[in-house]
This record gives structure tokens, C-alpha cells and sequence, in this order.
């Protein structure tokens, strides 16, 4: 009987142990359930990261933002930079003018010495405020406005006073004769003036007066009875050469074509300049030296327009540098740009009614009145070695005298400049000219010019530095962190997709094996319950039998009720 009661207890604990483990293999698999989902929901995250950044990067590489952006900053339009840039350059512009003094009137004047002396003197440093005024945009993409150049003097950069006094041609006389040698009546007038007046070719005046203004008997008369030709009342070189009363000029904005941003389109309501023909006109496509072409390719040639220098000169690109951290392309006046056709047979429209000057020297009379007024380069650079050698004191240099523009090749602002010019009186025969037998087929230097400024100021450096290095290199890293990262990303992805991490393996395995174990538990309490029947049912007999042999007078009924009862009991 305690064997039965044993084997019930018995049976009673392994039916609780299995129950434990029954929960503790549920727990597990809802433990394994719930990191599988985080793994799948963590890879899901991570594919459309992965899809979202190779996505944005693909953008940025086809669309580039950078240069839309830029491109919209370096179209004109009401309140753009680059426009505000142009319209009043921040930038201090200087003028300096070199005159050349005589050293030898008398002496020349006389017979004594053969040739004129000459020295320079200056510079006479003059701070010009460009602008344009009056700016209105028109319909077909272009604007209009009013160039404005005033200078303001700058005493503390000149070498010498606007009050030092110089010998120079008088100008007004000298153009007058030459204008008037070949007719007879009016070179007759023109010999009693002289006469008359004992007027002089070359005069003493302040250095002020030269280049502003110098009043002269000639000259008033000319201003009072040839009005229509002489309007002024007197006369003065960078007076005359700063003259832009009633000019106006059209410019592109670049709206149709990013790279005509800021050049020109006519001068005056017109695309050509009516003192030349052919070739030598055309004024369309140049810049005024405030803004160049943008997206300048190396071998671009480009054109440069000064209302003083009568037309426009090609700049040809000759190196790079750098100016404040910005990349520049460094252009100079093109070979032979003064030829009159000696050389470069499209250059013969410079020449004047079929006469060209000599090499280096162009005649730019039909800008200045009539006055044999003719631009070379300065002390005669790069010029026919005889305009030298009639005068003594020349000294050309190539690092003094040349020209040259720095130009940032993407936004195309000029970072640095440098545009050096002569001005010079080409005169003809003066044989029959009373005192001017002297002068004949002279060319006289007056002075030369460096309009120049060093450099951008630095806020506006800093910005186009940004703009032009900085901002490329961000969005190329950019790009680059967003392909990669997003590939790798995606790879990423993939991998836990496939690949079942370590720790959920084993998970699964030791579930598999806890429900291996589980099935072969059910198999053996299946077998030993069997086992148990058999066993209370043999010991149930032997007991019945036991019974049988003490009482013999129990029916074999009544036995077999104890029997059934007893394994009720069971």
C-alpha cells in the first residue's frame, strides 16, 4: 500500500516538473519571437536608410544644388550679389597718370639738339568711384544704365603736387595745325594766329591743368566759331578721356546665357562703334572690366572695352594664381592687339581713311575731337623700335608697363587688374606750319595711365571662397557619404536578413532541443503510467487471492466488487 502511495506522489512530481518546463520553453519562445522581430524590424530601418541616402546622393549628383544656386547668384537681377557687385564695385580703384615733361624746349626749339627729352613724372594718383546709375532691366534679358567714373585725388599716393608745373604740347594748337596743313586758306589763317599771338607748341602749365583743363586763345576761338566741332571751352587730357556726358550702355543679364552675365551689349543704343568698319567695331560681348564671361574656359579669349581706348582689346589667357584662396586665370593684351595690319591683316579697319600707323600705335583721333590723338602701350612697349628712338627718354619694361587681369574663371570678377595705356599725339607734315617745322611727323608722348586695383576686399574674398571652395568640396563629401554610407547601408540590410545572428541561434537550437526533450518526456510518462497500471493491477490480484485464502467463504462476487472498488481507489 505505501508503494502505491509512493508511486503516486511520485508521479504527482514529475507531472509539476513537466509543467515548469513546459512554461520555461513558452517563455523562451516568446523571448526568441520578440528579438526576432526587433532583428527584422532593425534590418527593415535599415534597408530604407540605406535606399533614402543612395536616393538623396544620386540627387545631388545629377541636379548639383551648388551650381544652380550659384548660377542664380551670378545672374543680374534686382538685389542678386553679383549684380550689386556691378552696379557700384566695392573695390578701390585707382587712376595713375605719368606725364612726360620736357627737359629740352629750348634747346629742341632752336635747333640745338635733334630730338625731344623727355622725363616722367607722377604718378598723379586719382581714386576713381565707378558705377553704373540708373539702372533698368528691359524685356528681351538685358538693362540699361549711365556709366559713371568721378575721381577724387589722392595726395597721400602721388609722388609730386597737381600743382607741379611741366612742359607739355599744347595740345589744342598742335591738334589745330594738324587738322589744318593741307588747305591753304585755313593754314594761312592759322600761320598769322601764331604769328599774332607768338602761340607756342609746347607750354609750361601745372600738371593739374594738363590733365584737366588749360585754357587757350585757339581754343576759345575754336569754341566760339566751330562750336559744333570744339564744344569746350578748354582743355584737358584725362578731362576728355573721362568724359561720358550723355553715354549710356546695355548690358546682359544673363538670364538666356549664364556665361554673357554682366558684358555688353551695345554702347550708346548701339552694338558697334561708328568710328570703325569690319571687325574693329564690334563692341557686343565685352566687358566694361567690372564683370567678365563666366565659366570661363582656358583657351577663351575675351574682350575688354574702355570708352578711352576707342575699341575693344583681346586678353588672352597666359597663366594661373590664386588671390585670397580663389583660383584666377591671368590674361594680358593679345600679341600684335596694336598692329595695323603689318602683322594681323584683320587688324587694317584700325587704319584710318587706307593710312595705318606705324606697328604699336593706333589712331584713335575720331574719338577725341579729330585730335591726332593715337594709344600705344607704355614708353612705347612692344612698339616699332623708330617711335623710341625720335625721342630720348623711353624706357620700356615689361614688369612696369604691361597689362594684366587676374579673373576668377567661374564667376568671372576680376580679382586684380591692371590696364596700362599711352596717349600720344600722331602728327603729320608740318613744313608749311609757321614754328611747327620741328614737329612734323612727330610722335609726341603726353602721358600714360595704370587704372588698377590690388584686390577684392577681403568680406567679399571670404564669401566667393566659400562659394567657389568650400561649398563644392561639402556637397562632393556629401555625396560621397550618402552613396557610400547608403550602399553600405543596404548591404547591411541584406546581411541580417540572411544571416542569423549567433545568440537567436542558439536560442532556437536549445528551444529545439528543450521540445526534443519535452517529446521523449511525454513518451516515457506515457510508459510509465503504463507501467504503473500494470504494476497496481498485479498487486490488486495477488492481494484478491491473499483475501480468498483467509476467507473462503467470500462469493466470488463480492471479490470481484473489492476488486473494481480497490481500483477505483487507485
Amino acid at each position: 500500500m505505501f508503494s502505491l502511495i509512493y508511486l503516486i506522489y511520485f508521479c504527482h512530481k514529475v507531472e509539476e516538473i513537466v509543467y515548469r518546463v513546459l512554461f520555461a520553453c513558452h517563455k523562451t519562445h516568446k523571448k526568441i519571437l520578440h528579438q526576432e522581430n526587433l532583428r527584422l524590424r532593425g534590418t527593415f530601418l535599415t534597408l530604407v536608410c540605406g535606399l533614402f541616402a543612395v536616393t538623396l546622393g544620386s540627387v545631388l549628383l545629377v541636379l548639383n544644388p551648388f551650381d544652380i544656386l550659384f548660377k542664380m547668384k551670378v545672374r543680374f537681377s534686382e538685389g542678386s550679389e553679383t549684380f550689386e557687385l556691378w552696379r557700384q564695385p566695392p573695390v578701390q580703384l585707382n587712376l595713375k597718370v605719368y606725364l612726360f615733361n620736357v627737359t629740352n624746349k629750348d634747346d629742341f626749339l632752336s635747333g640745338k639738339d635733334d630730338k625731344l627729352k623727355f622725363e616722367q613724372v607722377g604718378p598723379y594718383v586719382y581714386s576713381e568711384h565707378m558705377s553704373h546709375a540708373n539702372v533698368s532691366f528691359n524685356s528681351n534679358n538685358t538693362m540699361s544704365s549711365i556709366p559713371l567714373h568721378p575721381l577724387t585725388y589722392v595726395p597721400e599716393l602721388s609722388n609730386g603736387s597737381e600743382d607741379d608745373l611741366v612742359i607739355m604740347p599744347n595740345i589744342a594748337m598742335l591738334s589745330i595745325a594738324h587738322v589744318v596743313r593741307d588747305n591753304f586758306w585755313t593754314r594761312s589763317m592759322l600761320n598769322m594766329f601764331i604769328k599774332t599771338h607768338d602761340a607756342q607748341f609746347l607750354v609750361e602749365m601745372t600738371a593739374k591743368e594738363f590733365m584737366f583743363g588749360y585754357r587757350s586763345t585757339i581754343l576759345s576761338l575754336g569754341n566760339t566759331f566751330l562750336n559744333s566741332w570744339i564744344t569746350f571751352d578748354k582743355l584737358g587730357l584725362i578731362d576728355r578721356m573721362y568724359n561720358f556726358k550723355g553715354d549710356t550702355s546695355t548690358t546682359y543679364t544673363g538670364m538666356t546665357d549664364i556665361r554673357y552675365s554682366g558684358l555688353l551689349e551695345n554702347y550708346n543704343g548701339l552694338p558697334y562703334l561708328p568710328q570703325w568698319q569690319g571687325k574693329c567695331d564690334k563692341v557686343t560681348g565685352a566687358s566694361d572690366g567690372t564683370k567678365f564671361p563666366s565659366y570661363i574656359k582656358p583657351n577663351d579669349t575675351l574682350k575688354f572695352f574702355r570708352k578711352s581706348l576707342c575699341r575693344t582689346m583681346p586678353l588672352v589667357k597666359v597663366g594661373e594664381e590664386f588671390i585670397g584662396g580663389l583660383p584666377g586665370y591671368r590674361y594680358v593684351f593679345a600679341n600684335n592687339s596694336l598692329d595695323n595690319g603689318a602683322y594681323v591683316k584683320e587688324n587694317q579697319c584700325f587704319c584710318k581713311d587706307g593710312n595705318c600707323l606705324i606697328d604699336g600705335l593706333v589712331d584713335v583721333s575720331e574719338c577725341y575731337y579729330g585730335f591726332p590723338i593715337a594709344l600705344s602701350y607704355p614708353h612705347f612697349l612692344d612698339g616699332n623700335p623708330l617711335l623710341r628712338t625720335s625721342v630720348e627718354g623711353m624706357s620700356p619694361d615689361p614688369n612696369k608697363h604691361s597689362t594684366y587681369f587676374v579673373i576668377n574663371p567661374t564667376s568671372g570678377l576680376p580679382l586684380k587688374l591692371s590696364v596700362k595705356m599711352q596717349i600720344n599725339m600722331a602728327l603729320g607734315d608740318f613744313s608749311r606750319i609757321k614754328n611747327g617745322e620741328r614737329f612734323s611727323d612727330m610722335v609726341l608722348p603726353m602721358l600714360w595711365t595704370d587704372i588698377a586695383f590690388d584686390e577684392l576686399p577681403q568680406n567679399i574674398l571670404t564669401r566667393f571662397y566659400l562659394y567657389l571652395k568650400v561649398a563644392p568640396i561639402a556637397q562632393s563629401i556629401a555625396i560621397y557619404l550618402f552613396l557610400i554610407g547608403g550602399v553600405a547601408f543596404i548591404l547591411l540590410s541584406l546581411a541580417s536578413a540572411i544571416c542569423i545572428p549567433k545568440d537567436i541561434k542558439l536560442n532556437q537550437d536549445a528551444t529545439i532541443w528543450k521540445n526534443k526533450a519535452m517529446a521523449e518526456e511525454k513518451i516515457t510518462k506515457e510508459k510509465n503510467k503504463e507501467r504503473l497500471k500494470d504494476s497496481i493491477k498485479n498487486s490488486k490480484e495477488m492481494e484478491v487471492y491473499y483475501c480468498s485464502l483467509l476467507t473462503p467463504n467470500i462469493k466470488d462476487e463480492e471479490l470481484d466488487r473489492l476488486s473494481s472498488f480497490e481500483e477505483l481507489e487507485v
